[in-house]
């Protein structure tokens, strides 16, 4: 799977699809949760930083995380003096990293990871109190969303009662479901839900 992206990488941001969709993710993302500049970050399966450099102008800092290092030199390509991502090869949930964060966010990423129980309590043990999750992606599909094929595709979207529960159980409350954009291909359409939860305070 990191292969593909490795490979993918370079051309990804061309076309209108994925950029089209970090909009909209970023737009339901900011309008449910209040967006602090003194925030940090992280941008799980960031890529090359579609979502994080719309989050990056609102918080203090955004740290893109992502298994591809191409992926993560086009993210780190977009830096400037006056915005930067920090973006770190490193899966997870074999390696924590060493801090903690107000927030993660997520843009179609879930679905290509195989444990989703796992993620989320990854996800839990890298948020400060309270922090919050706001992850989006597909609701269940038939299988044809990927038109190369389901290489590296654990999950054909998610159902929501599963995923809520899973989430809850991850150690979440306050789960809520947003629509955020529907893909259409072919006469078929794709929607995809922003979900948003709080860390269970202690």
């Amino acid at each position: 799977m990191t292969e593909r992206f490795n490979q993918a990488a370079g051309g990804w941001d061309k076309g209108d699809m994925r950029q089209t969709i970090a909009h909209s993710v970023f737009q339901t993302i900011s309008s449910r949760i209040s967006l602090l500049n003194n925030m940090s970050i992280m941008d799980f399966g960031a890529g090359t930083g579609l979502l994080s450099f719309k989050i990056a102008p609102m918080v203090k800092t955004v740290v893109g995380v992502d298994l591809s290092d191409k992926m993560l030199e086009q993210l780190t390509s977009k830096n400037s003096d006056k915005l930067s991502v920090q973006a770190i090869c490193q899966d997870i949930l074999e390696e924590p990293l060493q801090e903690q964060f107000h927030g993660i966010v997520s843009s179609m990423a879930m679905h290509h990871v195989e444990d989703t129980a796992s993620l989320f309590e990854s996800f839990h043990k890298h948020l400060k109190r309270d922090g919050f999750v706001a992850i989006a992606d597909l609701e269940a599909e038939d299988g044809t969303f990927h038109t190369h094929g389901n290489d590296g595709v654990h999950h054909f979207g998610f159902d929501r009662e599963s995923l809520r529960e899973t989430i809850e159980n991850a150690g979440f409350e306050h789960v809520r479901f947003h629509h955020a954009y529907t893909v259409e291909k072919e006469e078929q359409n794709y929607p995809i839900f922003v979900v948003t939860a709080t860390k269970k305070g202690f």
